[in-house]
């Protein structure tokens, strides 16, 4: 019965590009009939209008959608906004790199530049000690 009505949606959009209600209800049809897990990545780099939009979009989803199942990522500022419009629905997990995570990442992209004779152990060295200080600041 859902890819019924699926392929109803579908017709419904065809030759058009889809809106957003029209998407909303094309997830609620596979989202109501099976476990889902749908994956938002960078919401920082959305606009506050675009995040509201979507935090609503997504409320309409999960109120059909009981097994439906988001994860989304984000800088810290973006937690309290998505605390507050997806009230009860939404879990928190902060997650940070660690002093040795960021210092193999700087490394592994030093070990990559382009124009290796640029650097010299000093600066090297002065690198791997500003920059993993000024990230655990954060």
């Amino acid at each position: 019965m859902a890819w019924h009505a699926l392929r109803e949606q579908k017709e419904a959009v065809s030759g058009r590009r889809p809106q957003l209600v029209d998407i909303v209800k094309m997830l609620q049809l596979i989202t109501s009939s099976q476990r889902t897990y749908m994956c938002i990545d960078a919401l920082d780099e959305c606009t506050t209008a675009q995040r509201f939009r979507l935090f609503d979009s997504l409320k309409e989803i999960l109120d059909k959608s009981p097994n439906a199942r988001v994860f989304m990522t984000g800088r810290p500022h973006i937690r309290a906004e998505i605390e507050k419009h997806l009230a009860g629905r939404a879990a928190s997990v902060s997650v940070s790199p660690s002093r040795d995570d960021i210092v193999s990442y700087i490394r592994f992209r030093l070990s990559h530049d382009e124009t290796p004779d640029a650097m010299d152990t000093g600066l090297e060295a002065d690198i791997l000690e500003k920059i993993p200080g000024d990230i655990s600041e954060m």
